[in-house]
């Protein structure tokens, strides 16, 4: 057994080799003739290389390079560290003149494509040359969070409830012509699958059906649990729902299944959009719904159920419905909201959807089964299916990140055993602490808290944050705004 470069990294054991062998036969036995290596960007991008069929086992077992600006990218994909002068990554060891990086795959993650013909797909993580993981990864940042609540014994289920939108494409001209290329480029001109302000109308449903085929055939394809595809309220918008994973899974899933029906929708004709507030009058903001429980990695069981209310509670106490540990998890959500909030809503965009009454959160409060609150507690005593859903996520969120920021807050609420206050009747009141108003906000309420900066880890977060810098600079010197948002998120998110 050789893993080569893998082995080096320490990951390479029998159970590895087994499936890069059975992956490598599956491969030539489909007639596949491309496999593509991809990673998931700092921004929930997949990005990587396509290898030709009979070099995707070496790929495996060597690596793949992978210049390493690609880590270092801005939401325009202008490289955010002066990477040629000296000092200029100073703070990133190991970074430096555009050097190499590898990727490698985890073999069990191959899927085909279903909508490329003869095409395989794999999912990687970056590693140093030396043989040494990249913590910047984001999908290493989850896996860090994850190994802390494995300590405690616990493990994270999460459900997805995913809103974004659907267009068809009516021109691609402006986007396609040379004279008119720029960097971030233009969108294509697109038009309505569906007029909105009809929620969940069966009528607006048939009238976007084939689209909402592509997607739903697409996720199926690829193994994931799509339960569920809805008309929202807005024009054009639509929800996915997927069934409860474990967290480590439920990030995965974001990740393909949002970047597969982008380019599923594109090959046939149509623009789907996971930016938060598209560039159209009357629009409906997408949000991220964010639903997640706790359970003792030995049985399984909920952590967050309890089987009868708190002596002398009320329907506003925390635990009249969650158990003591749930309530702490809870009060560390709300705790770390305002910190939170750059990993859950990381564009300038999405910002714009905190308002009053919109479905969407707007400042730090929790409450039972209410829509307006940012936490929104759901179950009964009894129910196995206990949980909170984070209403603060925009769908263009990194999935790695978002569930780490979870788990990291809940932990601080646990470990001090923090109490939540009551629920809240007034989700909209202005009496209560608001949630970040920019992207700017949210930098600084993230550098202010020490928590999350020391469960992050400061180099990451002042990774993260001379990248986010960036944006926030790049707009604040647009002279128009709104053209900005237009390349920088509907072109590309």
């Amino acid at each position: 057994m050789s893993g080569y470069f893998a082995q080096r990294c320490g990951i390479h054991d029998a159970a590895r080799e087994e499936a890069l062998l059975r992956t490598a036969r599956l491969i030539e036995a489909s007639g596949l003739e491309l496999v593509r290596f991809v990673w998931c960007d700092l921004h929930g991008i997949t990005r990587g290389k396509t290898l030709v069929a009979s070099a995707a086992a070496r790929g495996m077992r060597e690596g793949v390079g992978m210049v390493s600006t690609l880590m270092l990218k801005d939401t325009s994909d202008r490289t955010a560290f002066k990477v040629f002068e000296p000092g200029g990554t100073v703070t990133l060891p190991g970074f430096g003149f555009a050097n190499n990086l590898l990727l490698l795959a985890d073999p069990d993650s191959f899927v085909q494509l279903p909508w490329a013909d003869k095409t395989g797909w794999l999912r990687c993580q970056p590693w140093f040359q030396d043989g040494q993981p990249v913590e910047l990864d984001t999908r290493r940042l989850l896996q860090r969070a994850l190994a802390r609540l494995a300590e405690a014994g616990l493990g994270m289920q999460c459900g997805l409830e995913v809103e974004f939108h659907i267009y068809r494409i009516e021109d691609e001209t402006a986007q396609m012509d040379p004279a008119r290329a720029d960097w971030p480029g233009l969108p294509p001109e697109v038009s309505l699958v569906h007029p909105g302000y009809n929620l969940l109308a069966e009528g607006w449903a048939d009238m976007a059906e084939e689209p909402m085929r592509i997607v739903q055939h697409t996720a199926q394809a690829l193994g994931l649990p799509l339960l569920s595809l809805e008309i929202e309220l807005g024009p054009s918008q639509v929800e996915a729902v997927f069934d409860v994973t474990d967290a480590l899974t439920a990030a995965d899933n974001m990740v393909l299944f949002r970047n597969a029906v982008k380019q599923a929708l594109r090959r046939a004709g149509y623009h789907a959009s996971f930016m938060c507030r598209p560039p159209f009058a009357n629009i409906m903001s997408s949000g991220w719904h964010l639903h997640q429980s706790l359970v003792d990695s030995a049985t399984g069981r909920n952590v967050f159920q309890r089987e009868a209310p708190a002596s002398d509670s009320t329907s506003a106490d925390a635990q009249h419905t969650l158990s003591p540990l749930g309530e702490n998890y809870l009060a560390g959500l709300l705790e770390h909201a305002r910190g939170m909030t750059v990993f859950c809503t990381p564009t300038i965009n999405g910002f714009g959807r905190f308002r009053p009454n919109a479905l969407a959160p707007q400042s730090v409060l929790w409450g039972r089964d209410n829509r307006g609150a940012m936490l929104r507690v759901v179950g009964e005593c009894g129910d196995a299916a206990t949980r909170i859903e984070n209403r603060i996520g925009e769908p263009a969120a990194n999935p790695y990140l978002y569930l780490a920021s979870q788990i990291h807050a809940g932990l601080d609420g646990m470990e001090r055993r923090l109490k939540a206050p009551p629920a809240t009747d007034a989700p909209y009141s202005d009496t209560a602490e608001r949630l970040p108003t920019s992207l700017e906000d949210a930098l600084a309420a993230l550098l202010a808290d020490t928590a999350l900066v020391d469960a992050f880890g400061a180099d990451f977060i002042s990774y993260l944050t001379q990248i986010k810098q960036s944006e926030v600079l790049r707009h604040a010197q647009a002279e128009d705004k709104d053209a900005f948002q237009v390349r920088e998120y509907f072109s590309r998110f």
